[in-house]
């Protein structure tokens, strides 16, 4: 069957099922910015699907994104693991009973937008929907030529996900990200700030933590690039997770007292993106928070170590940079590098240095131009000049 006919197929088949399914899955069991690289993916499905009540299928942290995104997804599931899937250690006990109450859910539609699919399509399958959706193997197995897209390797992660929707016949809503917060964020944000005695727009966020070490550039750059920005006269705020606390405290620790506030920890996520709003900038690892940043519209310097830079750079240039060392082994999967991690030590600090500064230079108003008034002569004779 020529391509043509597959795709008038598809065309009138998506058109007679566009409004049938009412109970719709969505696969996507990842971190903090994967998730948010797919907001707008998710809107272009509640768009097409506006009365359907759609579930977010992911990891255990994610309950809360479901929360926040309540206007996107109505609910959420607790995937399990599985193995040969590196985001979670599976829990194998607990895969009967997450796929019985799948299967006992009806889905009309399972939305496979994990990824390419060669593993997370057989989970998808196993969840009994009616129909399935997804990417597919370049080259690989193809579930439903009509369904499944052949996984885009080019192009930001942004766009990837869109991709799929756009193929399904889905209306788009932009592919800006957004992250809601909610008064009570706002407010404890502030109130953090003033116990801290930070001035909003006077300081900087910096967050040196990843959860894998491959994407953390080193604590001393770090701490070199946040003296710098001491010496500029801006407070540094230390952000991180509970984990990744030790890495804030060996950047901490080069710094004077007076002008840093070590947070790691101590904030929730949605505190702790309505303190970044008030930030004059962000400098962090190509983590969650870049993403954050991008969606809270914060300037940012992301330094990307390990993953593809352009894969997950933010959209908009003019207002975020990604800094990184071209080295032959990227992207990767490992934990920890075992070639020495030039990806990372390579890009200096002094580079990161220079291109804080640019962002932290207040521009002045222009100077209006003077012109000398024009005065008669002592003899009263002269004309004056022409306008």
């Amino acid at each position: 069957m020529d391509t043509r006919r597959i795709l008038e197929m598809k065309l009138v088949e998506l058109a007679s099922r566009r409004a049938s399914p009412q109970r719709i899955a969505v696969f996507r069991a990842l971190q903090l910015g994967d998730l948010l690289c797919a907001v707008p993916a998710l809107r272009a499905v509640r768009n097409g699907y506006p009365d359907a009540e759609i579930t977010l299928i992911g990891l255990p942290w994610a309950a809360r994104f479901a929360e926040r995104f309540h206007r996107l997804v109505d609910g959420f599931v607790e995937f399990p693991g599985f193995p040969g899937l590196p985001e979670r250690e599976p829990d194998v006990g607990a895969l009967p009973r997450f796929l019985s109450d799948a299967q006992a859910a009806r889905y009309d539609l399972a939305i496979q937008i994990h990824g390419r699919g060669e593993l997370t399509n057989s989970i998808v399958a196993a969840l009994g929907a009616r129909e399935m959706a997804g990417f597919c193997p370049q080259g690989g197995p193809c579930p439903d030529p009509l369904r499944f897209l052949p996984w885009p390797e080019t192009g930001t992660e942004i766009h990837r996900t869109l991709a799929l929707t756009d193929f399904l016949g889905l209306p788009r809503a932009g592919d800006r990200l957004e992250f809601p917060l909610d008064d009570d964020e706002r407010a404890e944000a502030l109130d953090l700030l003033e116990r801290h005695h930070v001035t909003p727009g006077r300081f900087v966020c910096v967050h040196p933590g990843a959860r894998l070490y491959t994407r953390r550039w080193p604590a001393d750059y770090f701490a070199a690039v946040a003296q710098d920005i001491v010496d500029r006269g801006f407070t540094v705020v230390l952000s991180g997770s509970a984990d990744e606390a030790l890495v804030t405290r060996r950047v901490a620790r080069f710094l004077p007292a007076r002008a840093v506030v070590d947070l790691a920890g101590r904030t929730s996520l949605g505190v702790f993106a309505a303190l970044l709003t008030h930030a004059r900038l962000l400098v962090s690892n190509d983590t969650g928070v870049s993403h954050v940043a991008a969606a809270l519209r914060v300037p940012s310097i992301v330094v990307s170590c390990g993953a593809d830079p352009r894969r997950f750079a933010p959209l908009d240039h003019a207002l975020h940079e990604v800094l990184h060392h071209p080295v032959a082994c990227r992207p990767c999967t490992y934990a920890h590098c075992p070639v020495g991690h030039g990806c990372a030590h390579k890009l200096t600090p002094e580079r990161v240095i220079a291109r804080v500064r640019t962002r932290l230079v207040v521009p002045r108003d222009p100077e209006p131009l003077r012109f000398p008034r024009w005065r008669a002569p002592a003899d009263g004779h002269a004309s004056p000049p022409p306008r």
